[in-house]
């Protein structure tokens, strides 16, 4: 039996409910071979829910069940200690034994077996993470890369029913962090159990999970796909936690459902959005666009969506990172309010975008996402 596959009818589901010491009201839900990501600021309570995952901590209502094993119920009284509860654990700093090498530290942590039986699993799992030769080397003597590719194998010899991840990138650098990222996508495709991620890095979170969940002084705001998430965030407050950057306000002026057209006023603009029932003329709402959604119009040839929302305005900063140009534009007319835009090379180079150009844009129709109406001067 292959290593990875001991547990394929694995699927998690979490019910955390307490008033303190730390507040929790999450729900949330993972397929086996599908990894959620927690998201959120530093104290929304993502490690602490781990924790209760794992059988470290308990909340005083609340179900956790892996499969067909319950683990944790409170109305029948069911609380597996961590040693029956199978979990593979990759904690932010490793916690590996520096008095043991490399393969002993795997091997301590496989479950049956005779010794050469342990010894033989430990030595797969690091061949599996890439460590073949390094069996006998201690964590002192190892790459930060290494030591985490360690912790994984070890936390994958107890064959768990669910992995939980907890920040596990983040004390290496950024070159070892794309390549244990790129290796972790490719074990996740071979196993088959849930696998929680907690991370404060978006763009891991949106790499490595089907889905998200958004979490916010202990409370679940949000749970889907990284595509749902990022682009129709439920409220205002969760648009802040992802750091959408083109978050505004506006009133609704017409609702026409045979033109497929909702019309918002927003600080003198007119804009057209894609029909949207939930909301009444006159009604005040918050709205958001993807900056990859704005688009520039060409300075030599007009482009076809000129006339889709068009806006002006004078490019007040340009960042590049990663190849792609983060274009910060001062709107015509309204000092205090701008609008992100991301341009790859090519569309910066050919219409030679510089700092102080006054320009016009469009903000796509089927892109613009209503929410109902939040003050976001006191979102946090």
């Amino acid at each position: 039996m292959s290593a990875f596959t001991a547990n394929a009818s694995s699927a998690l589901y979490v019910r955390l409910v307490q008033e303190g010491p730390i507040p929790l009201d999450v729900e949330l839900s993972c397929e086996a071979g599908q990894v959620l990501a927690l998201v959120g600021p530093s104290g929304s309570g993502k490690s602490t829910v781990l924790r209760c995952i794992s059988g470290l901590s308990h909340t005083v209502q609340g179900k956790v069940a892996c499969g067909g094993d319950c683990w944790f119920d409170s109305s029948r009284r069911i609380r597996f200690t961590p040693q029956r509860r199978r979990v593979g654990l990759l904690f932010q700093h490793f916690a590996l034994f520096p008095h043991l090498s490399a393969l002993d530290n795997v091997r301590l942590a496989v479950t049956g077996g005779s010794a050469s039986e342990k010894a033989h699993r430990a030595r797969r799992l690091l061949e599996k993470v890439h460590l073949q030769g390094l069996e006998s080397r201690f964590p002192a003597v190892l790459s930060g890369g290494q030591q985490q590719r360690v912790a994984l194998a070890r936390a994958l010899a107890r064959d768990p029913a669910v992995l939980l991840l907890d920040e596990p990138f983040s004390a290496v650098d950024q070159v070892t962090r794309r390549k244990l990222r790129i290796e972790m996508l490719q074990l996740i495709r071979e196993l088959n159990v849930p696998i929680v991620l907690v991370t404060h890095d978006l763009d891991e979170a949106c790499m490595l999970a089907g889905k998200l969940s958004v979490l916010h002084n202990g409370k679940t705001l949000q749970e889907g796909s990284p595509h749902e998430v990022m682009r129709q965030p439920v409220n205002a407050t969760v648009a802040r936690l992802i750091d959408v950057r083109n978050l505004f306000e506006a009133r609704v002026t017409k609702q026409q459902q045979r033109r497929d057209l909702t019309e918002l006023d927003w600080c003198g603009y007119q804009l057209e959005v894609a029909f949207k029932p939930q909301f009444q003329v006159g009604d005040k709402v918050c709205w958001c666009i993807p900056a990859t959604d704005v688009l520039l119009h060409r300075k030599t040839q007009p482009s076809r969506g000129i006339r889709e929302n068009p806006v002006k305005g004078r490019i007040s900063e340009m960042v590049t990172v990663a190849g792609v140009t983060n274009v910060i534009v001062d709107l015509q007319d309204q000092s205090k309010l701008n609008l992100h835009m991301d341009l790859p090379p090519h569309v910066v180079k050919r219409n030679i975008v510089q700092i102080g150009d006054h320009i016009g844009m469009s903000l796509l129709k089927n892109a613009i996402h209503l929410m109902p109406w939040q003050d976001l001067r006191l979102i946090q």
